[in-house]
């Protein structure tokens, strides 16, 4: 196979995207990602996720997005301006990349398949379920472009399509027998953000669109709410302590406890519906195992 990459760590060219890597490409790639955390471009965290996806490649497409934003050899790197300029508000336009998705299609017959993490979605991205189920997840995934369309064909299986907030969601799907979830679709997105396109056919199965934040987002909010509580607790115990003010800290202090306990109970609440889905996950499993044996009795009857 033709080496597609250069000697001096380029990374591979955009027009062989399905083309497979030799591990010499995984390791040129390796030595791109090591001078950017040299240089400090990456930090030790971004630097192992993107090695863990370096080893995992297998095509060339796979590989082309992980140094996409990085000076490689035989590159310059912009000058860097001493001159505050304003800044465009919002994150999107770093998450639109163009060029080719990492993966484009995904298939489950009587299994399941995931896309989550840090991937490119593509223009239009294909998947099928047959008494199998998939996730789609593009709360950190990067987009090909401004409009991506999710196709799904769901036969006797079900898949989820997952979007961060602040995106625009699309549902075309027809459904016989199943249905396509249109519990997102008209909730307008944030400027610059991508538009999400969700069709395709679902029969005795079905499509569903939520929308979350990461999980990392919801602990940083978390913690905000936590550092503001501390905040107002200091701020009481610089004030003076007349009769008036102490009474106002009683209610200070027990509309805290208030929030601490909603809280409480709002992870409670979280936990057991995560464990509901986990139940219901494992029961669905079953399920399609009790069907696919019911089927090979059938073709052994016969």
């Amino acid at each position: 196979m033709t080496d597609a990459v250069s000697s001096g760590g380029t990374p591979p060219e955009p027009h062989a995207p399905d083309l497979r890597a030799s591990d010499a490409d995984r390791e040129r790639v390796v030595e791109v990602l090591r001078d950017a955390v040299a240089e400090g471009r990456l930090d030790m965290e971004e630097f192992e996720e993107r090695l863990e996806a370096t080893y995992k490649a297998r095509t060339y497409g796979e590989l082309a997005p992980i140094t996409r934003d990085l000076p490689t050899a035989g590159v310059v790197a912009p000058a860097v301006s001493l001159v505050k300029e304003p800044v465009e508000s919002g994150g999107w336009a770093e998450r639109i990349v163009g060029g080719e998705g990492s993966s484009a299609s995904a298939v489950a017959v009587m299994s399941g398949f995931q896309r989550k993490g840090r991937w490119t979605v593509p223009k239009r991205f294909n998947c099928f379920a047959f008494w199998g189920g998939g996730e789609i997840d593009l709360r950190e995934a990067y987009f090909a472009d401004r409009e991506v369309e999710i196709n799904c064909i769901a036969v006797m299986g079900g898949m989820s399509v997952i979007v961060p907030p602040g995106v625009e969601v699309v549902v075309r799907g027809v459904g016989i027998m199943g249905g396509f979830d249109q519990r997102e679709e008209g909730v307008p997105g944030d400027p610059g953000a991508p538009r999400v396109i969700v069709t395709g056919f679902a029969f005795w199965g079905g499509v569903g669109v939520e929308r979350k934040v990461t999980r990392a987002e919801r602990q940083r909010l978390k913690e905000e709410r936590r550092q503001e509580k501390l905040d107002r607790r200091a701020t009481r115990r610089e004030l003076p302590e007349s009769h008036r003010e102490v009474l106002d800290q009683h209610r200070e202090l027990m509309r805290a406890l208030r929030d601490e306990r909603r809280e409480r109970h709002e992870e409670r609440r979280d936990l057991h519906r995560e464990r509901h889905e986990e139940r219901r996950e494992l029961q669905r499993e079953r399920r399609d195992a009790r069907r696919q044996e019911r089927g090979r009795r059938r073709d052994d009857e016969y």
